[in-house]
């Protein structure tokens, strides 16, 4: 399959061309012969052009590509390696919805032939890949898993906005359903992955190593936004206990903030429904994401309460959001948690204008039914720094004077700017 593919004799493919599958697929199509599928035709009409648009890669990186992007399943059948990049989120219970992922597997279903390779890498709890994709693989193309196809999984590990830990240099994990599949696997990867490759034992193996390293990331930050709670009761500023504590050798780097997106804040809920299935209740995993998922209501409530402990009037106050994306220096707002600091100002009366110079006011509007605001304003009596985009992190006190009543609170969640205000009613985590 290998001398295949690299020779281009077949084609590989790539499901879904998102924040994960596009970066992939333009990697492996500067070595492979390379079909880029999605089913949003806005999307793919950019990516001719030579546009991502979440904006992570720049126009020279389609150049002299050999990929091409569809959503025509004829041009699918021509592929013999197929990759799956589709989301997987959680709906609006918080369980998993593997609407994408099985959509997707019905469409390479349908296109199967003998000798192909199936590689997931969408986020899955432990078992999903062999007990909920294989079996449908199998009803559609009539073929045996193991036998007539193979199939494996390489959990993805982009992280959006960061320009140091690529794709290629990334350690990568695989796994397959045999041995001989795991070796193929493992030569199409080393194509474009420079920094290595570790060979899981198992399928459930790498499923479950994916699903832990944000779930570890989950309570972590958990464990820092219940500090930082606890340290405001206390008059302490978290991020100088966490600069103190942080000089001994061992002492890991974690800081508290909002955990949205599609990753930290959405991943151990994988692994919360699998572990209920086995009839097992996950008391940490399930507590971290209490903490986190609260944070936004939390933060809302200490910036009312600063504005009321000033004497503001809180029915018709007015408050400037300061970016809405999930994380700094993206585009991406889903699952942004800032949503919940804006609704919970709102509750309370106040009017809320949004401005961030990373997102898409169509998109906003869509998701959130929010507007973004053009032109940041003045006379506000709040001013919410949420998101640490670059654009931000340079800015004075002078400048928040300059937007603001007197007096005025400006609310810094990541600290950005602790130890710079001194006129201000200043408040971080």
């Amino acid at each position: 399959m290998y001398a295949q593919l690299i020779s281009k004799e077949k084609a590989a493919a790539v499901i879904g061309l998102g924040y994960v599958g596009l970066p992939l697929a333009v990697a492996f199509a500067s070595r492979l012969r390379v079909i880029g599928f999605d089913i949003d035709e806005g999307r793919l009409d950019k990516l001719r052009r030579g546009i991502d648009p979440a904006g992570e890669l720049e126009a020279e990186a389609f150049e002299g590509k050999d990929i091409v992007f569809t959503s025509s399943t004829e041009r699918l059948k021509e592929a013999s390696f197929y990759i799956v990049t589709v989301p997987t989120p959680i709906d609006r219970h918080n369980r998993p919805d593997l609407s994408a992922l099985l959509s997707a597997t019905r469409l390479i279903g349908s296109v199967l032939s003998k000798g192909d390779y199936v590689v997931y890498e969408s986020t899955v709890y432990p078992g999903c890949t062999e007990e909920d994709c294989v079996p449908l693989l199998e009803e559609l193309s009539g073929l045996k898993a193991g036998r007539d196809f193979k199939t494996g999984y390489s959990p993805e590990r982009i992280n959006p906005g960061d320009k140091e830990h690529t794709l290629a240099n990334t350690i990568k994990i695989i796994s397959a359903c045999d041995t001989e599949a795991l070796d193929v696997i493992e030569q199409v990867y080393a194509a474009v992955v420079t920094a290595g490759l570790h060979r899981a034992p198992s399928i459930k193996t790498a499923e479950a190593a994916k699903i832990i390293e944000n779930t570890q990331r989950d309570v972590n930050i958990a464990l820092m936004n219940e500090l930082s709670i606890l340290f405001d009761r206390m008059g302490i500023n978290t991020y100088d206990v966490l600069t103190a504590a942080g000089t001994k050798w061992n002492f890991l780097p974690f800081t508290p903030g909002l955990v949205g997106g599609h990753c930290i804040g959405v991943d151990p809920y994988y692994l919360v429904h699998k572990a209920k299935e086995l009839k097992y209740h996950p008391k940490m995993i399930n507590s971290g994401r209490f903490v986190n998922d609260s944070m936004g209501g939390y933060i809302g409530k200490k910036i009312v309460k600063k504005l009321i402990a000033q004497g503001t009037n809180i029915l018709g106050a007015r408050a400037l959001v300061m970016g809405i994306t999930f994380k700094e220096n993206v585009s991406d707002i889903r699952n942004s948690k800032v949503i919940d600091i804006i609704r919970e100002l709102k509750d309370y009366g106040m009017e809320v204008e949004i401005t961030d110079p990373c997102a898409s006011p169509e998109e906003t509007e869509r998701e959130y039914g929010l507007q973004l605001t053009e032109t940041v304003g003045s006379n506000y009596d709040a001013v919410i720094v949420a998101v640490a985009h670059k654009q931000y992190t340079g800015l004075t006190e002078a400048y928040f004077l300059s937007i603001t009543r007197r007096p005025a609170v400006l609310a810094d969640p990541k600290g950005i700017f602790r130890g710079k205000i001194h006129t201000m009613t200043y408040w971080s985590l």
